[in-house]
């Protein structure tokens, strides 16, 4: 056999993509953006909104508010999930507080039916806009709360009866040294 040298790398730490991400000018135009489309769509539901509903037959009424219900709970979970990731960036949040505050707000998906484009095909043009817009914004942001999540520890789990029954159960049935 041939004698081969091989050549080690230096080992250096690993980038973690939350940090720079949170850090980095692409954090700060999503977080103008996601706080503009909050702006935009209270002024929208406050006033053009507002009159424009009153002019829809009472179907699309009832779907315009169910529709701007998804819509203003979809901007509060991006707009928490960034004002968290702004705080994280500037020190004032740890990881492990983020994640704690992770908990209390959640991202989530919210399936549609069948019949909601066709119902939100009836809604003023403004609105399916905001939603549109929102519901891109908040994939975005779940694609990248995944890639952040990956980066960060979980937190240490709090103490609670549930942990301290399974700490007596594993000692329990830890076998004899």
């Amino acid at each position: 056999m041939i004698g081969t040298d091989v050549v080690f790398r230096e080992v250096r730490e690993t980038v973690n993509f939350g940090e720079t991400f949170v850090a980095s000018e692409a954090f700060r135009e999503l977080f103008r953006e996601g706080m503009t489309l909050v702006e935009e769509t209270a002024a929208y539901l406050d006033g053009p909104g507002r009159d424009e509903s009153r002019l829809l037959p009472r179907h699309a009424a009832l779907t315009y508010a169910s529709e701007s219900m998804r819509l203003t709970t979809r901007l509060m979970q991006i707009a928490s999930w960034l004002l968290v990731q702004r705080a994280v960036a500037e020190g004032e949040l740890s990881l492990s507080e983020a994640v704690q505050e992770k908990t209390r707000v959640r991202l989530t998906r919210t399936e549609t039916g069948e019949n909601a484009a066709v119902l939100i095909g009836e809604l003023p043009l403004s609105l399916q806009a905001l939603i549109g817009h929102s519901k891109r914004l908040h994939d975005r942001i779940l694609h990248l709360d995944g890639l952040i999540s990956d980066d960060r520890p979980t937190p240490a789990p709090r103490e609670s009866p549930v942990f301290a029954q399974q700490d007596r159960l594993r000692a329990a049935f830890r076998p004899a040294s």
